[in-house]
């Protein structure tokens, strides 16, 4: 992995290092930061510093993380839901809560794990830690991903994303009450310039599309769904957030007084895409998991 270089903005400072590293990358945990702040891999000013060292104003961190080659990646049973599975692709339903690939700080319970032990064949264009993954979503969404099983199938699921045809519908619970039925938001996406730690619609910002539908409205909350045309971090929470509706539960975009239901409300629901060797389209679906479910109908009742 390429060094990280951090600049501490007014809204860090004040902070355990270990947690203004790790709240940069969901990937990253505060054990494993304190962990590479004692072995030096993280430099305040170019110094060393301790674990409980408070960032300050202006500080310039360097984060140097070991290489993920480095991980031994072992093959878990995770009981995975296999929405579709065939010699080339697969699809899973990852839960809420699941890391995509290992990294460290989470070298075990991840997607990548638990595929590896489901099947031995998964295209190895991204190197061992992240066997057969074309694409992520955030370790609190739920929903499907495409797999790959073999580098051509690898290359052709890419060239599709990057022509932007596959399907990617995702459902999302907002805040507030959104009065038009459908919508489509274009807005450029890159790192909050003011806070490091989040995504945010700026200028420079790589291009971004979401189109939106509503699907049910609970006073001060609706139900969308959303289809993605671009793919960027973290892409559904900033839009919506930027056009004032940010998603039910979320930790780093939603606003403070939200519903602490372990994270966002996004389940990614619809994957389509062209077989790699058939060329057949190919669509799957898969149901919000039961919180999701029970918190939809705990609104209706009170609707």
């Amino acid at each position: 992995m390429e060094d990280l270089t951090i600049e501490i903005t007014e809204e860090m400072a004040g902070v355990r290092i270990d947690k203004a590293v790790s709240s940069i990358d969901e990937d990253w945990s505060r054990s494993q930061i304190a962990n590479w702040v004692k072995d030096g891999a993280v430099k305040v000013n170019g110094e060393t510093v301790k674990p409980n060292y408070k960032v300050r104003l202006d500080d310039i961190i360097i984060v140097s993380p070991p290489l993920l080659e480095e991980l031994d990646v072992v093959p878990e049973d995770l009981n995975l839901e296999i929405t579709y599975e065939d010699a080339d692709v697969l699809v899973v339903n990852k839960p809420r809560g699941m890391v995509v690939h290992p990294a460290p700080g989470h070298a075990n319970g991840t997607l990548v794990n638990g595929l590896m032990f489901h099947c031995k064949d998964l295209s190895g264009i991204n190197g061992v830690a992240r066997p057969g993954i074309v694409h992520r979503i955030d370790k609190d969404t739920s929903g499907l991903l495409m797999v790959a099983k073999n580098d051509v199938a690898h290359t052709s699921l890419v060239d599709q994303l990057v022509k932007k045809t596959v399907t990617r519908k995702y459902v999302a619970l907002v805040h507030g009450h959104i009065p038009h039925d459908k919508g489509t938001i274009e807005a450029p996406i890159g790192r909050d310039s003011k806070d490091r730690q989040k995504m945010a619609v700026i200028d420079k910002g790589k291009h971004a599309v979401t189109h939106f539908r509503v699907l049910e409205r609970f006073g001060n909350f609706t139900l969308v769904e959303c289809r993605l045309e671009t793919g960027r971090t973290h892409q559904i929470r900033v839009h919506m957030k930027y056009i004032g509706f940010p998603l039910v539960g979320d930790p780093k975009y939603g606003p403070k007084k939200t519903m602490d239901i372990g994270g966002q409300a996004l389940h990614a629901e619809v994957i389509g895409f062209d077989h790699p060797r058939t060329g057949e389209y190919l669509e799957f679906s898969a149901e919000p998991p039961t919180q999701f479910a029970e918190l939809l109908e705990s609104l209706r009742e009170k609707d």
